[in-house]
């Protein structure tokens, strides 16, 4: 797996573009929780045309899918554009480390470059648990960043999750 630190990124313009991105992703992880979802937001951005294809939150609850995950709406909002579920070249942007469903869908989508910000000891799939994109059955592995506005993002999931932890808190 290739895999770097956000600061070991020595090309500025690259950084500050990373950061822009993972910030819009954050503002899709406050939209989730303001609709009670759990706070997880995606971008999906063309670096070619240096333009944001799809911007997604979780939305399992509110659409009664268990894999209406903020990178699957992500994917299918820019498969949808493209008129092809290659999405070749494309990055993606979360906020969470992505578990093996949406590992294993960008993957087959061909990302890129996944870039997310907080990591996920349970249920992460890239750092941790199966290290999807380290399988020898694994055929598309993209770049990966990874600690990007980590805090903001592990900050937005703790408060969440423990203010519906609160006696009385409605869920």
């Amino acid at each position: 797996m290739t895999a770097s630190l956000p600061d070991s990124d020595t090309d500025a313009g690259t950084r500050n573009r990373d950061l822009r991105l993972m910030d819009a992703a954050l503002e899709q992880a406050h939209a989730a929780a303001a609709s009670g979802e759990a706070p997880v937001g995606a971008i999906l951005y063309d670096p070619d045309t240096d333009s944001i294809v799809a911007r997604a939150h979780n939305r399992p609850i509110g659409l009664c899918d268990p894999t209406a995950h903020s990178e699957i709406l992500a994917l299918r909002a820019g498969a949808e554009l493209r008129g092809n579920y290659r999405l070749n070249g494309l990055w993606l942007y979360a906020t969470l480390e992505p578990c093996a469903m949406c590992a294993g869908a960008m993957s087959h989508a061909r990302i890129g470059r996944l870039i997310f910000g907080a990591s996920d000891p349970k249920g992460g799939a890239v750092l941790h648990g199966p290290l999807l994109f380290e399988q020898p059955t694994c055929h598309w592995r993209p770049a990966i960043t990874f600690g990007l506005r980590e805090t903001e993002a592990a900050t937005l999931l703790r408060d969440f999750f423990r203010a519906r932890r609160k006696p009385g808190a409605q869920w």
